[in-house]
């Protein structure tokens, strides 16, 4: 388990984006965090991961549960991730916060996950 003290010397990776956070020194370059990203936010580069996409993290906490050494962190279940999951369970729409779902955002998987929803039901 991840401590504070642990957290605070970890980088935010997308300050005010989404919550997570990597400490690069802690990688031992088993490339997990690629292997179960689903928006493609590592990269394995000369056996280290490095964050190439941060802003697209949807906190869903697969490289975090995934890493061995518990270089990243993130706040699981806060973005949109848990808004999809919402709204698939609620037949609502799917909404992340102020700085998701916008035209602006690209790292938002809401839009697309929307209308791949409302294709499979015609």
């Amino acid at each position: 388990m991840i401590t504070m003290a642990q957290i605070r010397g970890m980088v935010a990776l997308a300050e005010g984006v989404n919550t997570l956070r990597y400490d690069a020194e802690r990688c031992i370059g088993c490339g997990m965090c690629e292997a179960v990203c689903p928006h493609g936010v590592f990269v394995l580069r000369d056996q280290i991961a490095e964050a190439v996409r941060p802003e697209a993290c949807i906190e869903c906490g697969a490289c975090a549960k995934n890493c061995p050494t518990e270089a990243i962190a993130v706040d699981a279940g806060v973005g949109c991730a848990i808004a999809l999951i919402h709204a698939a369970l609620t037949g609502g729409e799917p909404t992340c916060g102020p700085t998701c779902c916008t035209e602006e955002s690209t790292a938002c998987a809401c839009e697309a996950e929307a209308t791949l929803t409302e294709q499979q039901a015609r």
